[in-house]
């Protein structure tokens, strides 16, 4: 079994923390608050965020050769979800983790 290289792993960890992350805020911080924070176009790329971020993960732990290509659209969704967030109270965990995905993508992506 090939052993999984570092910088791949770190991606993987980071697309999980950004997927979580991401869920967790709009279910629970979204929707409570309402408002911008239900904005369809706001919560659509939230909702991307999720997915894409679980898609790539899983890409990079199934060895697929694809992962580059996943990556690549993982890192510019979530550099859209970070910019949609900033501009929301409340959202910074969520940007951070989409801006940490972006670059850890970005990179696994080159």
């Amino acid at each position: 079994m090939n052993a999984i290289p570092v910088n791949q792993k770190q991606c993987i960890e980071s697309c999980l923390t950004c997927y979580s992350t991401c869920l967790s805020s709009a279910m629970n911080h979204c929707l409570e608050a309402g408002g911008a924070h239900l904005d369809p176009s706001h919560f659509r790329i939230m909702m991307a965020c999720v997915e894409i971020c679980r898609t790539a993960a899983h890409f990079m732990l199934i060895g697929t050769g694809q992962h580059k290509q996943t990556c690549a659209i993982c890192s510019q969704v979530c550099r859209d979800c970070a910019a949609s967030c900033e501009s929301l109270e409340g959202m910074e965990e969520c940007a951070n983790a989409c801006r940490e995905c972006a670059e850890h993508c970005a990179q696994m992506a080159a």
